[in-house]
């Protein structure tokens, strides 16, 4: 069984993804990892900023992870690949889940809130993703340029496929957007 910490970071990246930052309380993280209320404080002195920020690097740590196990060198088939991979996770969008990254780039914006840092360490996860990518994506037909514009193309796709699913409650918005890329792949590539 995972010890304290990691299952309130656990707790708090499944809150990040149905509730957003703002929603996200340590309420719910606690009593979703089983953990004291002394706990927050013990492992988390920084508060709800530093847990966050910790929620959202091992979630995006995660993606990264699985998209470097796209297959490489064939555009087409990596496109084909992420979009089946994402599948699940835009499906869990259309019953309310989102994006853990992603909620932490949305909030008031107050200063020294510690949104700023936030907004950053999102900022830094997205690339880390588009990097993976575009690196799966590279070949002979698809410069490292066009590689890396397509890999953003492509995160692009994914978050905005968040909210459309989701406000939506299925998966046709994906899909629309699914089909429209890889047509535009196949149409680059020809």
């Amino acid at each position: 069984m995972a010890d304290t910490r990691s299952r309130m970071v656990d707790a708090a990246i499944r809150g990040l993804q149905r509730h957003g930052a703002a929603g996200m309380s340590f309420t719910d993280v606690l009593q979703d990892s089983g953990a004291a209320r002394g706990a927050i404080y013990h492992h988390f002195p920084g508060g709800k900023t530093q847990l966050v920020a910790e929620a959202a690097a091992r979630n995006g740590e995660e993606v990264r992870a699985a998209l470097a196990t796209l297959p490489a060198g064939d555009p087409r088939t990596v496109v084909t690949a992420f979009l089946d991979a994402i599948r699940p996770v835009l499906a869990a969008s259309t019953a309310g889940g989102g994006c853990a990254v992603a909620a932490i780039t949305v909030g008031a914006g107050e200063p020294g809130s510690g949104e700023t840092d936030l907004r950053r360490a999102a900022a830094g996860i997205f690339a880390s993703w588009g990097q993976i990518l575009a690196e799966r994506l590279e070949s002979p037909d698809l410069a490292p340029t066009e590689a890396g514009e397509l890999a953003t193309t492509l995160i692009m796709l994914l978050e905005g496929a968040h909210v459309l699913c989701r406000a939506a409650g299925d998966l046709e918005p994906f899909e629309q957007a699914a089909r429209t890329a890889v047509a535009l792949t196949r149409a680059r590539l020809a």
